[in-house]
């Protein structure tokens, strides 16, 4: 018979998986590499990854590259990084110009020999005048890269990392770019930056009080991590498609929600041939199974960082049931409309429909149209209640520095901290 089970959410459904493969190379029925696990969406890996490394099973992505490989996920956690500390050179020159700010090879080599000449990171160079006054007329491209970075960092003062990533995304129009493209690989870019957001609102879930260097630690640990033995001995993650002409004694088939497989835009669509073309690739990837088959959905998934419920795949209902050995009832496999939210583009968050990258002017608060001076008593959203010490003109908006009761002195901006005076 064909294993089909239902898990609460993503993460179970990969433990689920992780503990049977365990278990079956155990008891000595399969080797690691008589096992795949396939999927519809390259996306849909990143969670596998994660907890097949924790379980020390060996894994190896066939057709694409390991999730926190991926060029789009690189460019993100390149900005975290630099907006935590800014002490990661590559990070910082890996972004620099994405999106394309017409900074060029010799601005940055300009640039470098400051650091260099003076013992400081690259980051300290782009803030520093005397540097600025070297690279002349050029200065006026770095600029505004410099300005959204202090902004940004602003922001990750008191916000929390997950609306970090938003203005990250909206500002640059990253996914506005790609959107642009209208390619099948654009779409998959743009998968795995939703994939990504889920992770940092999941990982603000999992901790009381979510610390960017923390979230950048946890993802080094997977990231950093070569999943590849020598005697190459290890379990296939794929995608359906990549899985075509392959044969594996034991499969694993992911992600089986109406809404995920097939995907929303499927079902919704008014092509009925896309469907049928989507249960054709059902079909490639249960015959995929010389000798076992376990598929496996969630009730729950997080897409786009929103938690999400799906019902059982459609293709599942049309196996009979004399053939499953299933822990979901008749009644739940009965066709039945479904509640999983739509996926495109045009009902997701602000954030994946921004126009591309332009640089934005912040308004500077005039401090005599400030509720507050110094002296004053104010209440902010994070750090609660404080006394302003200082408020100082800056470039683009004045620095507050404010004494909170419990939280110490914080200096912030004006238009971002939203201080209220009591």
């Amino acid at each position: 018979k064909v294993i089909f089970r239902q898990l609460g959410n993503e993460y179970e459904e990969a433990m689920y998986i992780a503990e049977e493969i365990n278990e079956v190379v155990k008891k000595g029925k399969y080797s690691y590499n008589d096992i795949a696990c396939l999927y519809r969406t390259n996306a849909q890996s990143r969670v596998f990854e994660e907890k097949f490394m924790r379980e020390n099973i060996p894994y190896k992505i066939i057709g694409g590259q390991n999730f926190y490989q991926r060029k789009e996920i690189k460019d993100l956690i390149a900005y975290l990084k630099t907006v935590d500390n800014g002490k990661d050179d590559v990070a910082v020159k890996r972004i620099i110009n994405v999106p394309k700010r017409g900074i060029g090879a010799t601005t940055i080599n300009k640039i470098q020999t400051f650091a260099d000449a003076n013992n400081i990171s690259f980051y300290d160079a782009l803030l520093n005048n005397n540097a600025m006054e070297i690279l002349g007329r050029s200065a006026t491209k770095v600029k505004p890269f410099v300005d959204f970075i202090q902004r940004l960092r602003a922001e990750n003062e008191y916000g929390k990392i997950s609306d970090l990533m938003e203005i990250i995304l909206k500002d640059t129009g990253y996914v506005s770019e790609l959107e642009l493209e209208d390619t099948d690989e654009a779409r998959g870019r743009i998968e795995n930056i939703n994939e990504f957001f889920s992770k940092i609102v999941d990982f603000e879930e999992k901790h009381e009080k979510p610390i960017l260097s923390e979230f950048l630690e946890e993802v080094a640990l997977v990231a950093e991590i070569d999943n590849l033995d020598d005697s190459k001995n290890y379990v296939v993650l794929m995608t359906i498609h990549s899985a075509k002409g392959l044969e594996f004694p034991k499969i694993f088939l992911c992600g089986m929600e109406d809404g995920v497989f097939p995907s929303y835009m499927t079902i919704s669509s008014d092509d009925k041939t896309e469907v049928e073309e989507e249960r054709r690739l059902s079909y490639v990837a249960i015959t995929r199974a010389m000798d076992s088959l376990t598929i496996t959905c969630a009730k729950m998934r997080m897409l786009r960082g929103e938690t999400q419920y799906g019902k059982v795949s459609r293709f599942i209902k049309e196996i009979p049931r004399d053939l499953l050995d299933t822990n979901v009832s008749a009644e739940k496999m009965s066709l039945k409309k479904g509640v999983l939210k739509p996926s495109s583009s045009s009902n997701a968050k602000p954030i994946f429909s921004a126009k591309p990258y332009e640089t934005k002017q912040y308004k500077v608060t005039k401090e005599d149209n400030l509720e507050y001076g110094i002296g004053d008593t104010v209440k902010h959203i994070k750090f609660g209640i404080g006394q302003v010490i200082s408020i100082t003109e800056g470039g683009r908006d004045y620095e507050v520095t404010v004494d909170f009761i419990t939280a110490g002195q914080k200096k912030m901006f004006a238009s971002f901290a939203k201080l209220k005076k009591m």
